[in-house]
């Protein structure tokens, strides 16, 4: 019975669930949902001085990304092979010395241009940043709206443990009776139809903004005695990511060119009768854990950044988040794109140290812009294109 339930609730996760990754670490953002076969992308290798703004980039402000990104892949044995030798002739390099970091880059990386199977290179660019809520740790007239911690109920299904060909695939659920069904999507939960009592982390005032959260998948809330309080993505309730823009957009009520987070924050503030049942157009949720602070004086410490799904924090301006079925996780990329709403290039070394359900395809990337309003105003606007190469360790086997 249980095993007929389970086929039943694969077939319903190709038509609408999403099969989320665990990773080793709770990421910044909900991890990809499943999806047909991937498409084939094409490395072609390049020379570094043919990469636009290579030689101008400041690359050793990347570097203790790199460092602290190997950190991560030296101690996975699924991925210490092809980064023992790279990250370890890392700690001769005199860093963050300008000249013996661009060295260090072009001698133990090769520099491969990445596009699809028809030599189309150019994909979306996207910006996130870690947000600032005033919120309490207990509700009260003034926060009201929960930041949950995974419920009891949820339950992760690996797929690969009854049919193979579905290795890697995973998806939410929740035991009705004798029956697994999808887990309770955000109509649901915002009904109160799961049992949540106790399991709230946090409180914030604005319901928008505590979307929002969701979508960038980490941020900070600011107690009402001043102090902070870091929370990061747990879990998800394994719906499809639906974008609220797109459905404001399609009622007329906001154009494509003027969909911003920004503009959408305001369509609240004037609409805050509808706010509800347009948040719950998008049935994905997400759950939260509290992240613990770095400990003073260490490198995460410097970085002081929210932890991305390598399990790493991510650096300002020096992160993307990437689809890891063409870029893995860990790479060093060259991205070249232009900040929002402008031709101004921006092209700079980051590293790919982060997923997102909205991120997907050969070419596509999310910039991390950092923390704090001055971040979440570039990270709102952006939606420009861009090209990437990867940086992949010399002699080790493409991805």
């Amino acid at each position: 019975m249980i095993r007929a339930a389970f086929r039943a609730l694969c077939i319903g996760a190709a038509l609408c669930l999403a099969a989320c990754q665990t990773p080793p670490v709770a990421p910044t953002k909900p991890a990809p949902a499943a999806s047909a076969a991937p498409a084939r992308a094409l490395y072609t290798p390049a020379d570094f001085a043919s990469l636009p703004g290579w030689n101008d980039d400041a690359v050793e402000a990347a570097w203790p990304a790199f460092l602290v990104g190997c950190r991560a892949l030296i101690a996975s044995e699924r991925t210490r092979s092809t980064w023992q030798a790279p990250c370890g002739a890392a700690a001769e390099v005199e860093g963050p010395d300008p000249s013996s970091v661009r060295r260090f880059f072009e001698t133990h990386f090769t520099a491969y241009r990445i596009a699809d199977a028809a030599g189309r290179d150019a994909g979306l660019v996207t910006g996130y940043y870690e947000p600032l809520l005033p919120g309490a740790r207990m509700a009260d007239a003034q926060y009201r709206v929960p930041l949950y911690a995974p419920p009891d109920d949820l339950l992760v299904v690996d797929l690969a443990s009854l049919y193979p060909e579905l290795a890697g695939k995973r998806v939410r659920a929740r035991v009705d009776g004798r029956r697994v069904v999808p887990y309770w999507s955000r109509a649901d939960i915002d009904a109160g139809k799961p049992q949540l009592a106790g399991k709230a982390i946090a409180w914030v005032s604005d319901p928008v903004e505590a979307f929002f959260l969701e979508i960038q998948g980490s941020g900070r809330i600011q107690l009402p005695d001043g102090s902070f309080m870091r929370v990061g993505y747990a879990d998800q309730n394994g719906h499809p990511f639906r974008s609220i823009a797109r459905v404001l957009i399609d009622r007329g009520e906001l154009t494509a060119d003027t969909a911003s987070m920004q503009a959408i924050k305001a369509w609240g503030r004037r609409n805050p009768d509808k706010l509800p049942a347009l948040l719950e157009e998008n049935p994905s949720y997400v759950f939260f854990r509290e992240v613990p602070a770095p400990e003073p004086g260490t490198l995460d410490a410097r970085i002081d950044g929210p932890i991305g799904s390598l399990g790493v924090p991510l650096l300002a301006e020096r992160a993307i988040a990437v689809d890891p079925r063409y870029v893995p996780l860990g790479t060093p990329v060259f991205l070249d794109t232009t900040r929002p709403l402008s031709n101004t290039p921006l092209q700079r070394l980051v590293l790919a140290q982060d997923t997102g359900g909205a991120i997907r395809g050969i070419a596509r990337a999310d910039f991390f812009w950092g923390f704090g309003e001055t971040a979440g105003r570039e990270a709102g606007r952006m939606r420009q294109q861009g090209r990437m190469w990867m940086l992949w360790p010399r002699g080790a086997v493409l991805p």
